[in-house]
């Protein structure tokens, strides 16, 4: 018999099958590497098309969100593991093709979702967006990650803490090692704070909301969400946390701006600046840096419970209109202006309280924007140098004597913190304004873990909160 009569026929061609779930992930990831977008920011419309389709549900959607925010917060954990499983330097492979490799090692890593499932579902994505031909090599590398569980790829992958403790801690909890180096200087410490801090960076935070001081209440959100779905905030008076999947656009008092989403850090940062012990007159407050608007609506509703007036300035006038929305409704005097705080267009003295929360690098946010840590690069913090001494400068001159200027920032890297506050009242680089530090400490009552201050530096892993950092300054002369 003729040898070809004994070969098996040809598998008929099958089509890939194609998931929206993954489909969504892999798109969202795209998003982020080619044009440089945040997840929060490209996540929920994708989410909002998906849902219109009877065949997209809360479940398929959670799973989407943990796909995506996981891949980027464990993107150099799976880098690391995806390296050892290739033949070639990990730059020379696609972005397109790293990303379904990195969803798929997400799924054997990072999730329950059992080993066959994990790889089948991610080398059918990889049929639908690159081809068969490299979906082969994503099933071969998915089959050789599949061999073994996180721990052990860890001990195979990141050097020993006690050759490279930054490297160590690099590869193992996924982040620069800038980075690391950075976040471990601004903690101090040995080795448990730290390895705290990078594992906290990689949970999902909680979505906390604020009820504005005289347009909503604690009470009032409670009541609305149940004791299943809402719970009191730890530190802040007006913040009430959402149980995990709380949806922030299905309350009322969010919709119409009586509430809003922030940080409790973030309000800490507000309600400390208002609390802040002065003489004289408070009648005229700033916000020198106040896009997107959050903390300009929680000092905006505090100005009014005293008579004063909030005069918010946001150089971008795309984001000075999303603070006149943010304050749209505020039952007290304010005024939305879009102005340099580097050369403002006020009066030196005309204000008696201060907020400068100004640009930085967001190493303080990577709970929230995971992206960030891979985007960032040292040199960034000699880009924002120049900036942050500005604003603080400047705003130090917009307060009256006697008058109180808070200085915030979500990063805890020392050269935008501790650095800038000290160059800045010792006349580093430019002009000196007289002024000392006020204790902050008091004013954040019931919080632990405040440090030797007098300035705050808070902590995910201690707090909950982003890394916020304040430092309050009374102009003296």
């Amino acid at each position: 018999m003729n040898e070809q009569a004994h070969r098996r026929p040809p598998k008929p061609y099958r089509r890939p099958k194609k998931d929206p779930v993954r489909i969504l992930a892999f798109e969202a990831l795209r998003a982020v590497d080619e044009r440089d977008a945040y997840a929060n920011l490209v996540l929920p419309p994708l989410l909002k098309k998906a849902r219109e389709k009877d065949d997209f549900d809360a479940r398929d959607a959670a799973l989407a969100t943990e796909l995506v925010y996981g891949t980027l917060r464990r993107q150099g954990t799976y880098d690391a593991i995806i390296s050892a499983c290739i033949d070639r330097p990990l730059r020379e492979v696609d972005p397109p093709v790293l990303d379904v490799l990195a969803l798929g090692a997400h799924q054997l890593l990072g999730t329950r979702i059992p080993t066959h499932a994990a790889v089948s579902a991610s080398v059918e994505l990889a049929r639908v967006v690159l081809g068969d031909g490299r979906a082969r090599f994503v099933n071969a590398v998915l089959r050789k990650i599949s061999k073994d569980d996180l721990d052990t790829w860890l001990e195979r992958v990141a050097p020993p803490y006690e050759d490279d403790a930054e490297d160590h801690l690099a590869v193992v909890h996924s982040h620069p090692r800038w980075v690391v180096s950075a976040l471990w200087d601004s903690l101090g410490g040995g080795r448990a704070g730290i390895e705290d801090l990078l594992e906290a960076d990689n949970e999902r935070p909680e979505v906390t909301l604020v009820a504005r001081p005289g347009r909503s209440t604690t009470g009032e959100l409670l009541d609305v969400l149940g004791e299943e779905s809402g719970l009191p905030g730890r530190w802040s008076p007006y913040a009430v946390r959402l149980a995990e999947g709380g949806e922030p656009g299905a309350i009322e008092a969010v919709r119409d701006g009586r509430a809003g989403v922030q940080d409790e850090g973030s309000q800490l940062v507000a309600i400390a600046l208002a609390g802040a012990p002065m003489e004289g007159p408070d009648e005229r407050w700033l916000d020198g840096c106040a896009g997107p608007g959050g903390k300009a609506a929680l000092l905006g509703a505090l100005a009014a419970q005293r008579g004063a007036s909030l005069l918010a300035s946001e150089k971008q006038p795309h984001r000075a209109r999303l603070v006149e929305r943010a304050l749209a409704g505020n039952p007290g005097p304010y005024q939305v202006i879009a102005a340099d705080g580097t050369r403002p267009p006020w009066r030196e003295g005309s204000f008696d309280r201060v907020l400068v929360d100004v640009p930085c690098t967001g190493l303080g946010a990577l709970r929230r924007r995971p992206e960030a840590r891979w985007r960032r690069r040292p040199e960034d913090l000699e880009g924002f140098a120049p900036l942050q001494r500005g604003l603080l400068r400047e705003a130090l001159k917009a307060v009256r004597v006697g008058g109180v200027v808070g200085y915030a920032t979500c990063s805890p890297h020392l050269a935008e913190t501790r650095v800038v506050v000290d160059d800045v009242l010792k006349g580093r680089g430019g002009e000196a304004v007289e002024a000392e530090l006020v204790d902050a400490r008091p004013l954040m009552p019931g919080v632990p873990a405040l440090g030797e201050g007098p300035d705050v530096q808070l902590w995910p892993h201690l707090h909950g909160t982003d890394a916020m950092y304040l430092a309050l300054l009374r102009r003296t002369a």
